[in-house]
């Protein structure tokens, strides 16, 4: 990461926050590595290249079908920002006041789920939906990204207001619009 930063300057990378619900209550879908390694899907983007074409490019790379078929990624809304003052692992949703040259800024994206959606998940890993009440306040098993993520959605702009059934499908009630899945 030193010689990379040394080249490019500071490293930009895009997280996708993917929302489902399971008995009416919201998931996060995340990568589990191993038994207590969790991610969320995403990477690091190439110099130059746009946020959401990134996350694009990085979720087809990752969950991407195989069979030829496209996925429609919807990036919504970005809801947080995390910041690697050094070349050590930790980051932080804030650049520290002593720091002027952060070494790495990582965006978190809501991405929409489609009504319907299949993914092909790479053999060492292992696609997980844990709900958001297991999340919070809990950084000892999932990182304090992870952790951070029900806080971090209560101030979305498209904050989940409640689920709703309507003709045998789960209507999600955000502030800005009403996505349908089926049940």
């Amino acid at each position: 990461m030193r010689e990379e930063y040394e080249k490019v300057g500071m490293r930009r990378s895009v997280d996708a926050v993917l929302i489902v619900h399971e008995h009416s209550l919201p998931h996060i879908l995340l990568l589990q590595i191993g038994t207590t390694f969790f991610k969320l899907p995403g990477g690091e983007l190439e110099v130059g290249e746009e946020e959401t074409e990134g996350m694009k490019r990085l979720l087809d790379l990752t969950l991407g079908r195989t069979d030829g078929v496209k996925n429609e990624w919807k990036i919504e809304d970005e809801v947080g920002n995390w910041w690697r003052p050094n070349f050590d692992p930790p980051r932080y949703p804030y650049i520290p006041a002593h720091v002027t040259k952060p070494k790495e800024h990582t965006k978190l994206l809501l991405v929409q789920m489609p009504e319907k959606a299949m993914f092909a998940v790479p053999k060492n890993y292992k696609l997980v939906a844990a709900p958001l009440f297991e999340l919070y306040d809990n950084a000892a098993a999932y990182g304090p990204l992870i952790a951070s993520l029900p806080m971090a959605l209560s101030s979305a702009a498209d904050l989940i207001v409640s689920v709703v059934s309507v003709d045998g499908h789960y209507c999600i009630v955000t502030l800005s619009a009403c996505s349908i899945t089926a049940l």
